[in-house]
């Protein structure tokens, strides 16, 4: 194995830890299953929406006024994070633009320039509606399907743990048992 592979071997590693170790954290908040993934999903949601800036405080905001899980709301939008805002962002514009029936705002021509910011700056709004568009419409399925899987999970571990605990209740009940009989019986 050359130093290439290697290198590329221990990075996606690090990923791998990270994000075990992230799956763990989510899983370990406290809170309903319910309300821990209504907050999750409105993190995704708002997360896909072009409100770069003001996700996490507008997710927060809501979470708390619909008494969700505000952890998970923050969780959820990290869905965008600089490393996949190009791609999420990209794909809203493309949903949004084709709904709207709006061409191709960003012709690559050649032509650089203060005439190519100045198009760029005379078509933003047009632009933001189309990703805000392509966000809601994009967003809503997201967040479904994450408030699903993040229910589920969520709903397994908290039970995996009820039964652990329970299973721990009974061995300490059947050891104090064992040991008051055992008293009893040096009594005699």
């Amino acid at each position: 194995m050359g130093k290439k592979e290697e290198s590329y071997q221990r990075k996606f590693e690090r990923w791998r830890r990270i994000l075990q170790r992230a799956y763990g954290r989510f899983l370990k908040i406290r809170g309903r299953p319910r309300e821990i993934a209504l907050g999750f999903s409105l993190g995704l949601f708002l997360g896909i929406l072009p409100i770069l800036g003001v996700q996490i405080i507008l997710s927060v905001f809501f979470a708390a006024l619909f008494k969700w899980n505000k952890l998970s709301a923050v969780v959820g939008v990290w869905i965008t994070n600089p490393l996949t805002a190009p791609f999420v962002y990209g794909i809203t514009y493309l949903v949004g633009a084709r709904l709207l029936g709006t061409g191709n705002h960003f012709p690559v021509n050649g032509e650089q320039g203060f005439s190519m910011i100045h198009d760029i700056l005379i078509k933003a709004p047009e632009v933001l509606w189309a990703m805000m568009v392509g966000g809601i419409v994009l967003g809503l399925p997201v967040a479904v399907l994450g408030y699903y899987m993040s229910h589920s999970l969520v709903s397994r571990y908290q039970e995996g743990i009820r039964v652990k605990l329970a299973r721990r209740r009974a061995l300490l009940r059947e050891r104090r048992a064992r040991r008051k009989q055992a008293r009893l019986e040096k009594k005699r």
